[in-house]
């Protein structure tokens, strides 16, 4: 008699795990996988006389001759090469100078430099707009009233809009990324810098041969996020040039969103993506087994 509501209770215990999670699974499904899997199968497709036909590998081998894409991808890897390791110096050397004994009020310090990192993408870059204003930026006030230098046209030259863009990209992620350093300097034990104290060594000694060394791993994941982070730049360069002028500040993502959601070319826009996603998957590899090698 009591066999048959035994067995419904084990039954109902060992499907109560799945009834927890399967809101998460279905929302889950719903709204990442299925978009990942769709917007896949769409990429091989193109829209002739209003619908979706499948097209093969058209969509990619348009990207190979699209001299657009390629300004996209080269202005991505100029910022890569000259911005990241620029904000990963700066924040190395926030976060050191944070984690010394010499330094107060280091509470009030550490969520100054973190401030920006919270700050929102459209605030933070309508205030860049304002600050590097060709004729009523206070940069330029600075550099033209106080300096005595001509002013410079930030956002309509190609040149200095790069430097810019790279500019708004250092002050919001260089706290962040000091954020992480900073955890990774305190798992150094101090009995390193005591020894080498013994010993002689001078402070840009310990730096180099106990600071750098032992933050290593931690130097390659900020460096892996910074790699992705500025692969997938939108909001600034959105916000601050609109990819000008003449698509000196134009980058994937935003190339992406114009032929997405400017000309409606959604099957292209789904194969730019995912050749980004590769590149970015190839370089993640690359910086993980140099990294490893290093380490080794």
């Amino acid at each position: 008699m009591t066999g048959g509501p035994r067995r419904r209770a084990r039954s109902f215990s060992r499907l109560t795990p799945y009834l927890f999670i399967a809101p998460a699974v279905i929302l889950f499904s719903i709204f990442t996988i299925y978009p990942i899997i769709a917007s896949f199968l769409l990429s091989f497709q193109t829209r002739q006389a209003g619908s979706y036909v499948f097209a093969g590998l058209a969509n990619y081998a348009r990207l190979i001759s699209d001299d657009y894409f390629l300004t996209a991808l080269l202005n991505n890897f100029t910022i890569l090469a000259i911005q990241v390791p620029v904000q990963l110096v700066l924040a190395l050397l926030i976060a050191v100078g944070l984690n010394s004994a010499l330094v107060r009020f280091k509470g009030a310090f550490r969520v100054a430099y973190f401030m920006p990192a919270i700050t929102a993408l459209v605030a933070y870059s309508v205030v860049f707009v304002i600050l590097l204003n060709t004729d009523f930026g206070l940069v330029n006030y600075f550099l033209h009233s106080i300096l005595k230098l001509p002013k410079i046209d930030w956002l309509a030259n190609p040149f200095w809009a790069k430097v810019g863009l790279m500019m708004a990209i250092t002050w919001r992620w260089t706290g962040y990324n000091m954020v992480i350093m900073l955890a990774g300097l305190q798992q150094i034990s101090g009995e390193l810098y005591e020894a080498a104290n013994i010993d002689g060594a001078g402070t840009v000694q310990r730096f180099f041969r106990i600071t750098v060394p032992m933050l290593k791993p931690i130097i390659l994941f900020a460096f892996i996020l910074s790699t992705i982070g500025t692969l997938q730049l939108f909001d600034e360069p959105y916000i601050l040039t609109k990819g000008g002028p003449n698509n000196a500040t134009l980058t994937a993502a935003l190339y992406i969103y114009r032929q997405g959601f400017q000309y409606f070319d959604f099957g292209y826009a789904s194969a730019i993506s995912y050749v980004l996603v590769a590149i970015i998957a190839v370089l993640s590899w690359f910086q993980l087994k140099i990294g490893g090698a290093d380490s080794d």
